[in-house]
């Protein structure tokens, strides 16, 4: 049975749950806490739970003694076993109501194929569930799931390597950090090229990041952890004083939430050299704050952080003098959960002096008469492929490029042309041809979700403005 097979089995288990009154959106949650202890029997890595409280405590019980047991299970394990196991288990509780249903879950769980389900990694599994989970538009988990083609697009052309630390500040499930630990494992043999110290410093310290949701940070957890992963996957606002005390990074790899922050205002951190309530501007100032001198970044953006005025402007200027901005890839529409943003990914390097990085901007423009990607699209590695073979194989961006004119998808800009412009970094040349073409023309729900996006952003920034006039009056 292949990873696919069991992951679709595991996500069916879903319907059990509904019936128990559970959201999809508790519903990975829920079954991760079982799964967690399943795998740790699995992996022969029960030493971590206290003895009482592991899987076959849990599958020799029926009825409500079951159910009983599974509630002050929960508790205890959220204050004892080891420390990566309290943190999973933090704060946690179940909402099944009716034994039946814990049971049926209990009894499906380990009735799976877990000899195929070892040998192709019980942490495919785990992101595969997760993958489902960000597909079900009603789980709302889209928005904590980056679409893995692109996560593997980045991490090709950052290219961490052995002994960097690699860090991102809004984790989510912590997709990027494994897709980079992946990337050095498989040019490591597994680590085993490495020595013993370098090993170490691998699985323990070189991956680490911040998540504001604890039942997200809870899925980052057990991800990293089905990884090999033990770095430190934070609780905490990035935007807020414990962003600020997050170590420098040699590459940082994020896609941040989008919208303004909650209740208007700017970040409660006092680092921030451009306070806003823009929560993308501000990361995007922690991002290149955060890089260690050489250190380089790619973070997902929308495009408001482009062409924004005002602060976006000045943040903008400031980025492309402490940093080299050598390249943006203006995405296409639909790979994210709300369908019509629009976003990009910028690239950057530190620079070793604070002043005058970025000569020239390259810009290569994948959005323009790309299929809607979606359900009937889905998007894959392969679509990134000619942006890759463009961008080079140096990490900084150095290597040989071709303008490829009007008529192309890669274009450079120098500072001065971009200055001329007042910093203005939204920039697209090529002939929009869907307008005519209505064979390419989104599902009236990708539209539907457009016209709801753009109403939720101004709605968010004109309470933002009203909080802001209500504090100064």
């Amino acid at each position: 049975m292949k990873t696919q097979e069991i992951v679709q089995k595991l996500w069916n288990l879903c319907h059990v749950l509904r019936d128990d009154g559970i959201t999809y959106h508790e519903y990975v949650s829920e079954l991760t806490y079982l799964l967690f202890l399943k795998m740790m029997k699995e992996t022969g890595g029960e030493q971590q739970l206290p003895k009482g409280y592991r899987w076959d405590d849990v599958a020799k019980l029926d009825g409500v003694e079951l159910l009983t047991f599974y509630k002050l299970l929960l508790i205890h394990l959220g204050t004892n076993g080891s420390q990566r196991v309290q943190a999973i288990y933090a704060g946690a509780g179940t909402s099944l109501r009716q034994p039946v249903n814990l049971r049926t879950i209990v009894q499906n769980i380990d009735a799976l194929d877990w000899y195929s389900a070892k040998t192709e990694g019980l942490g495919d599994l785990y992101e595969g569930l997760l993958e489902k989970n960000a597909e079900e538009t009603k789980s709302g988990a889209g928005q904590y799931f980056t679409p893995r083609p692109l996560i593997e697009c980045m991490v090709n052309l950052v290219q961490p390597q052995p002994g960097e630390l690699v860090q991102d500040p809004a984790i989510g499930t912590a997709g990027f950090l494994i897709a980079a630990d992946r990337y050095i494992k498989e040019r490591t043999d597994d680590l085993f090229d490495l020595k013993e110290k370098q090993q170490t410093f691998q699985r323990k310290q070189a991956f680490y990041g911040m998540e504001l949701v604890p039942d997200v940070q809870r899925l980052a957890l057990m991800n990293a952890m089905l990884h090999g992963i033990e770095g430190d996957i934070l609780l905490g606002d990035t935007l807020g004083p414990s962003g600020a005390k997050l170590p420098k990074a040699d590459v940082i790899l994020t896609n941040p939430p989008f919208g303004t922050k909650k209740g208007g205002g700017g970040p409660a951190r006092d680092d921030i050299t451009y306070p806003t309530s823009n929560k993308q501007l501000v990361f995007l100032q922690h991002v290149y704050r955060g890089l260690k001198p050489g250190g380089r970044a790619a973070v997902v953006l929308p495009d408001n952080v482009l062409f924004e005025e005002g602060v976006g402007q000045k943040v903008r200027a400031d980025l492309m003098d402490k940093c080299d901005l050598h390249t943006i890839l203006r995405l296409p529409t639909g790979i994210f959960y709300a369908q019509g943003v629009k976003t990009n990914v910028l690239f950057f390097t530190r620079g070793a002096k604070d002043k005058g990085n970025t000569k020239a901007v390259w810009f290569y423009d994948m959005r323009t008469n790309a299929p809607s990607f979606g359900k009937r699209t889905p998007l894959t590695h392969t679509h990134f492929e000619p942006f890759e073979k463009a961008y080079g194989k140096d990490p900084l961006g150095k290597a040989k490029r071709k303008d490829q004119g009007e008529e192309g998808h890669f274009r450079k800009f120098t500072r001065d042309d971009i200055a001329k412009r007042g910093h203005n970094l939204d920039i697209s040349w090529l002939k929009d041809d869907s307008v005519t073409d209505h064979a390419d023309l989104p599902e009236p729900d990708e539209i539907a979700a457009e016209i709801v996006l753009q109403l939720q952003t101004a709605l968010e920034e004109m309470q933002a403005l009203q909080e802001e006039l209500g504090a100064e009056g």
